[in-house]
């Protein structure tokens, strides 16, 4: 018998076998589907461990989420049916009347799920600027302050936070962080090794990234009492990932590490071009060495940056809406972190409550020619500017 090389291979061979990943009955190398909502008792009328009903999970959820946590470096990784499901049951499981500290520009849909439950007095909020590591540290109030809520780079300035020192922070003060990093993936920023609690992700975008499943994603560095209550509150509100969706999403990770990185060059093409452009008054992308957070985006992402940014339009409001609506090879669709790029007039997504330029446009490159973006882009802002 040949013994075994003790090699362990790289994180990126990992997540493209999913773990190497084979059957046992059948030897298959793609995990099947289990689409039961219930499971037969044993012989002996035992509940069958660790699944006896489909809001616990199944195997092809969990087959996911080990993935994930080996991506994370996580402890755990638990899958949700969306982002905000997940975000929200961060917020459920904290006691009434827990203090929460997060940005002031940040996804709308979570920032909108916070300021309703402190509508409801439910949990006692505070804002501060993203990026900002002078303000989150007053914003902190120690011993009171339960969640720390960091999104880095924030949605849609794309500036950065500092984890490791906002986890200083947040621990000085006895609260827990909790980071989305959705724009990096953890094949760019693992978060949790940067001193966060809890890393957060929306998976409908990088992780899957073929825009065909909704899914969030939480992960954890220590499990706890208060990740026990994360887990009860997804089996009650039944807030689990579907298996179809589970096993697209094993689908979608097998290919993120070369996904990202076109991604990444992609974007670095795009946002280097239109720096300085006459059409454009700014770039927003952290990958410029002109963008005041790129020293710290580059030691979060190791020097990949991401494939999100925005740009924000000289002219009128209605000019950024007309560069959005002129894009032949763009399409005008929110999301991101897709194979295809997309570009959004945020302001009209987010409303007039949220603090966002109106000439701002959303950009989520993806992985098709950079030469064929850039010459979109070119048209659409001619013909806009005309």
């Amino acid at each position: 018998m040949t013994n075994k090389s003790n090699r362990t291979p790289s994180l990126a061979t990992r997540v493209a076998q999913a773990l190497h990943f084979v059957e046992a009955e059948t030897g298959a190398v793609i995990p099947s589907i289990q689409p039961t909502a219930t499971y037969a008792r044993d012989e002996n009328y035992e509940v069958r461990k660790p699944y006896w009903y489909r809001r616990d999970g199944s195997q092809t959820t969990a087959q996911a989420e080990a993935v994930i946590a080996e991506l994370e470096g996580a402890a755990e990784s638990l899958l949700f049916a969306s982002g905000m499901s997940a975000c929200t049951a961060v917020i459920e499981h904290l006691p009434t009347g827990a203090h929460v500290v997060a940005p002031k520009v940040m996804y709308h849909g979570v920032l909108a799920q916070l300021q309703r439950y402190e509508a409801n007095g439910r949990i006692k909020l505070t804002s501060y600027a993203a990026g900002n590591l002078e303000e989150l540290a007053e914003a902190v109030r120690p011993d009171e302050t339960a969640l720390v809520w960091v999104e880095t780079p924030n949605n849609p300035d794309w500036e950065v936070t500092d984890i490791a020192a906002a986890a200083e922070i947040a621990h000085g003060a006895g609260a827990k962080l909790l980071t989305d990093c959705t724009g990096t993936p953890p094949n760019l920023t693992r978060a949790l090794e940067f001193g966060a609690d809890i890393s957060f992700h929306s998976a409908t975008k990088y992780l899957n990234g073929h825009s065909d499943v909704t899914a969030g994603v939480l992960s954890v560095r220590q499990t706890g009492q208060f990740w026990e209550d994360i887990c009860m509150v997804r089996k009650l509100q039944g807030t689990v990932l579907h298996s179809f969706d589970a096993w697209l999403l094993i689908r979608g990770m097998r290919t993120l590490f070369l996904r990202v990185e076109r991604s990444c060059q992609n974007a670095m093409a795009v946002a280097k071009h239109f720096e300085g452009h006459p059409h454009i008054e700014k770039v927003l992308y952290p990958g410029l060495p002109s963008d005041p957070g790129h020293d710290v985006a580059k030691r979060q992402t190791g020097g990949q940056f991401g494939g999100m940014m925005s740009i924000i339009v000289n002219g009128s409001e209605q000019t950024a809406i007309d560069v959005s609506r002129f894009c032949e090879v763009f399409y005008p669709a929110t999301s991101l972190g897709g194979v295809e790029s997309l570009i959004e007039h945020r302001k009209t997504v987010s409303g007039e409550g949220f603090p966002v330029h109106p000439r701002l446009l959303r950009l989520s490159i993806g992985i098709e020619d950079a030469d064929d973006l850039i010459y979109d882009l070119e048209q659409a802002l001619t013909r806009a500017q005309s």
